[in-house]
């Protein structure tokens, strides 16, 4: 993190000189322990829900709509409306002191605003020092209120995951500052609240930020008392019917304290960019922006170091580069840019594996000031170049397949509370599947997931909002836009632009400007603007599910993408072409496809004959069990099977790639089933159990891997003798199907067939065999058997060593299997979770979208043959963490982890 509130205050009058190739070595002394101090501030937290009594009417951020409760189940290619259009309140709120928080941002200083006289609030007993908060719950951040429930069973809330996440909620914590920190600048730099966010510190109100996904610092320095009591005091907000998933609630990732020098490196300060890229050679430039906070002006000299990064992010030996020193003159209360450049030979370039590496260096900024270090600031960067063209997308110069998927921020069983070790086994899932692309749906992700696409080497389309000025729920982020659009879009771009796995700024998804015209083109154009002021370096986007190619909105954009229109929405045909022959030079990706639909491990009869077809009740789908179909051939009403799409694409190879809705299950949106929980769309469920969609990407999206899957299981003792249709998907060419074996056909794939079928066999119990053949040659093999009555458990952990931090996690899986060891796919026995040793669970889940039992609880129901259980240690306790899972009649499983320090 950076530091200093007035990155712009002053730019114009900055005294800096452009520097090129010169090694200027840092003076012995120079490397003393600089005075920036990024303080995690995690423990030590009192929360309770709902205001309190003494609570003036004025505490709103703003004046709301009247808001009658929705229906739930909105089609999620329903047309956004226009916005209700709001009478100025006259009754108090807090948005004339929230809105200067933004004002960095804001680049025509015209627009700021000016923080009127007073502090409301300062009356409520929740922000004084001496209110007793030891009755409150102790939580850790980072902290979702809403996970721990209860479900609510009835009422319009699947979309949001039948989660109560929205009210208002407050946070205290005792800032610790001692005397020492006199003459600092401090600041509380929050990486994410939701939402509506007011920050009181000593009973003032120091500001805050309504926008829950954004990332955003307050400068507490005028507020704070060194060496005294500092009491901070967070009020949130969450709206009702502000979201179309689960948008989580609370403090849901970290907050820091920041401490610095009055002269300092900026709030996200330092630009690195590479604008000329070889395997020869690089040209690195670097901007700096140093903050003063002072009331004199400062005289500083700016020096850059450059390291290269090993595999784990350490510095792996000396600089390998040094930049000219760059000396200037810093304004009082003011701000001044920094600029210098140098060439790197034989540069370890960052791309995509398997045929790239994601290599990174780090820039070690040191401010100087009267020869003496004020400041250093880290800043990890990757070399690479990203082109987009007309027939694709190339990463130093190799042409680039997007493999990609989309994921919601949440973490299933974790809600939204981010966990770096969580999300790392999303990534590791879906690399192994072949994943080479995330999109961040639809909003700016937590820093810490860049920084594992960084490290693990998936590119990164970065999206900022789901909605502009027309609304999709009554209460969305439209009714915040007019004001903060310039705000949030230019902050997500200064936190995220050095990050190499970001190759585009994406303004909008599916937004109701699509269907204004010119209108909607001139917002449009305004955010690119905002986007290309703010790093001119990455192409930007907009994900359109309506807009055709010879409407205003799309020529706005410098890459085309489309939601489904790659397939064809509903029973319109492909649009790629038209926007192909319309823009023969742009990009062209589907920044979502397929929107298939399945329930991990749940066959529906009959099966349908085609490769795609919408749910309907008997086809595809049980309203009664509301469980959809794991043939992998059923589709939202808008969207296509996995099948329909890659022959889309195929049909246009111009098309960059795809982003497949959506790589998880997630909370909310559980279409078409709305009383449930959570979506069927993922191709890995909630829990992380893979479904069968998992092994038809995988086929596709790695070819040269040797594999074959079967579907459906083989345990149907009510169907002996019935038509049981199998089907097969892997990366050979060919395959012949065997039952107890008796061979089924030996069968070609054709073109624009991504799956083996054979429709009419006859179920009989015993042993499904597949081998797969690739250029006539063997390829790869599996076998399904018949699964006898269950008769044990088998737990096995992710990870058998984990830190002991709080922090880390094993996930630990159960499998029911029969005497044999072959999985029970239709045992749903309870299982109970017990733990021993330095460690606790957490949280218990199974991947059925209908199971309303709460995440906390340590027994559950296996689904479909598996449950998991997610287990952390205690922070600071190193031994053995035993699990053991039991059911009633089934033998037990133990298994050990090991928290280590």
């Amino acid at each position: 993190m950076g530091g200093g509130r007035r990155l712009r205050a002053a730019m114009l009058g900055a005294m800096a000189a452009w520097a090129s190739i010169v090694a200027s070595v840092v003076p012995a002394g120079a490397h003393d322990t600089a005075p920036r101090q990024q303080i995690l501030i995690d423990t030590g937290w009192r929360f309770t829900r709902g205001d309190p009594a003494d609570a003036p009417p004025g505490l709103r951020y703003d004046v709301r709509p009247e808001v009658r409760q929705s229906a739930d189940g909105k089609a999620a290619d329903a047309r956004p409306e226009e916005a209700e259009k709001l009478e100025a309140g006259t009754s108090p709120a807090l948005k004339p002191w929230i809105l200067p928080t933004g004002d960095a941002f804001l680049k025509d200083p015209a627009k700021r605003h000016v923080r009127p006289a007073g502090d409301p609030g300062a009356e409520v007993s929740y922000v004084r020092a001496g209110f007793d908060d030891r009755s409150w719950e102790a939580v850790t951040l980072p902290h979702d209120w809403a996970i721990k429930g209860p479900f609510l069973a009835t009422g319009p809330y699947g979309g949001v995951g039948r989660l109560p996440s929205w009210g208002v909620g407050w946070y205290r914590k005792a800032l610790d500052i001692p005397a020492g920190d006199a003459g600092k600048s401090i600041f509380l730099d929050v990486d994410g609240a939701m939402s509506y966010a007011a920050v009181w510190l000593n009973g003032r109100l120091v500001g805050g930020w309504p926008y829950g996904y954004n990332s955003w610092r307050l400068d507490l320095t005028p507020y704070l008392v060194p060496g005294g009591v500092n009491q901070l005091a967070i009020r949130l907000d969450n709206p009702p019917e502000s979201s179309r998933w689960y948008p989580g609630a609370g403090l849901y990732r970290d907050v820091w304290l920041t401490k610095t020098s009055p002269v300092h490196v900026g709030q996200w300060g330092v630009f690195v960019r590479t604008p000329e890229v070889s395997a020869q050679a690089a040209k690195v430039e670097i901007d700096v922006a140093v903050d003063n906070d002072a009331k004199t002006s400062a005289e500083v000299e700016v020096r850059t170091e450059l390291y290269a990064l090993d595999a784990d992010g350490r510095r792996a030996g000396p600089a390998v580069a040094r930049l000219a020193s760059v000396k200037g003159t810093v304004p009082a209360n003011g701000g001044a840019k920094f600029p210098a450049s140098i060439r790197i030979d034989n540069p370890r370039l960052w791309g995509p594996p398997p045929k790239q590496q994601p290599n990174r260096y780090l820039a070690v900024t040191t401010i100087m000031k009267a020869g003496r270090v004020v400041d250093r600031y880290e800043t990890p960067f990757g070399i690479r170049e990203i082109r987009t063209t007309g027939d694709g997308l190339y990463v130093n110069g190799q042409r680039v397949a997007i493999q990609g998927v989309n994921n919601h921020h949440d973490l299933g069983a974790l809600g939204a509370a981010f966990n770096a070790r969580a999300a790392e086994r999303q990534l590791e899932m879906l690399r192994e599947m072949g994943v080479n692309a995330l999109r961040m749906s639809h909003n700016p992700p937590a820093p810490e997931l860049l920084d594992l696409a960084d490290r693990m080497g998936f590119l990164v389309i970065d999206e900022v909002f789901d909605t502009w000025f027309s609304k999709k729920t009554p209460l969305d982020n439209h009714l915040i836009f007019p004001d903060w659009h310039e705000q949030d879009l230019r902050s997500m771009i200064r936190r995220d632009r050095n990050h190499p796995s970001v190759m585009i700024w994406s303004v909008g998804n599916e937004v109701g400007e699509q269907y204004t015209g010119a209108d909607g083109a001139k917002v449009a154009r305004e955010l690119v603007a905002i986007a290309k002021d703010e790093d001119p370096t990455r192409p930007t986007t907009t994900a359109m599910n309506f807009a055709k190619a010879d409407m205003p909105l799309p020529a706005e954009v410098d890459v085309i993408g489309l939601n489904y229109q790659a397939a064809g929405i509903r029973a319109l045909p492909s649009q790629a072409p038209m926007f192909h022959a319309r823009f023969p030079d742009k990009m062209i990706v589907s920044t979502e496809s397929a929107a298939a639909l399945s329930t991990r491990g749940d066959f529906q009869f009959p099966v349908v004959g085609s490769n795609s077809a919408p749910v309907r009740p008997g086809i595809g789908g049980d309203p009664k069990t509301r469980q959809v179909s794991a043939y992998e051939l059923y589709a939202a009403d808008f969207g296509s099977s996995a099948d329909r799409t890659f022959a889309a694409h195929d049909q246009n190879p111009y098309i960059a790639g795809e982003f497949v809705w959506s790589g998880w299950d997630y909370l909310g949106e559980p279409t078409p089933y709305y009383e449930s929980r959570s979506a069927y769309f993922g191709i890995i469920d909630l829990a992380g159990f893979k479904k069968d969609r998992f092994y038809l990407y995988q086929a596709r999206w790695r070819p040269d891997l040797p594999m074959a899957h079967i579907l459906p299981h083989w345990t149907w003792p009510e169907r002996v003798g019935e038509v049981t249709p199998v089907h097969v998907f892997s990366s050979g060419d060919e395959a012949e199907l065997f039952i107890n074996g008796q061979s089924q056909g030996r069968k070609k794939r054709g073109p624009y067939e991504y799956r083996f079928r054979w429709d009419y066999t006859i179920y009989q119990p015993g042993e499904l065999k597949v081998v797969a053949y690739k250029d006539g040659k063997v390829w790869a093999s599996e076998v399904v058997k018949t699964a006898g009555p269950p008769a044990a458990l088998e737990a096995a952990p992710d990870r058998a060593t984990i830190k002991a931090d709080s922090r880390d996690l094993s996930f630990v899986s159960v499998r029911i299997v029969d005497k044999d060891g072959v999985v029970a796919p239709r045992a749903n026995p309870r299982v109970t979770f017990k733990i021993e040793g330095p460690g606790e669970i957490v949280a218990t889940d199974n991947g059925d979208p209908t199971d309303l039992e709460a995440f906390s609880s340590p027994a559950r129901k296996a689904f479909n043959g598996q449950v998991m259980a997610i287990v952390r240690a205690r922070p600071g306790q190193a031994g053995p963490i035993v699990v053991t899972a039991q059911a009633p009649g089934l033998t037990s499983s133990r298994v050990e982890v090991r928290a280590a320090r």
